[in-house]
């Protein structure tokens, strides 16, 4: 395994295994999808985000509070707009 293919998979089980149902949902749903294609700037901000604590995660991602300006906001924004697209597909399929 090369050095970026298990820097993905450390990110994949960290945005997984993040502790709480509700986060493991939230980010993991967004990266799963989306990590092969990362490049190294998002590789690091997704880096930095995984050190937040998963209280704030959930909160900023549901949008119980702002997003604060932070170096991974752009990501954090990213993940709550397709947070959000997933929640209208699946009211759409209860309908």
């Amino acid at each position: 395994m090369t050095a970026p293919d298990a820097r993905r998979r450390r990110l994949l089980f960290r945005a997984t295994h993040r502790g709480t149902t509700e986060t493991d949902r939230l980010i993991g749903g967004f990266v799963e999808p989306r990590l092969a294609s990362f490049d190294e700037a998002e590789l690091a901000a997704l880096e930095a985000l995984m050190e937040l604590p998963d209280v704030d995660l959930a909160d900023w991602l549901t949008g119980r509070r702002a997003i604060p300006d932070l170096d991974v906001a752009p990501l954090l924004h990213r993940m709550r707009e397709a947070a959000l697209e997933r929640a209208e597909q699946a009211r759409e399929a209860g309908r």
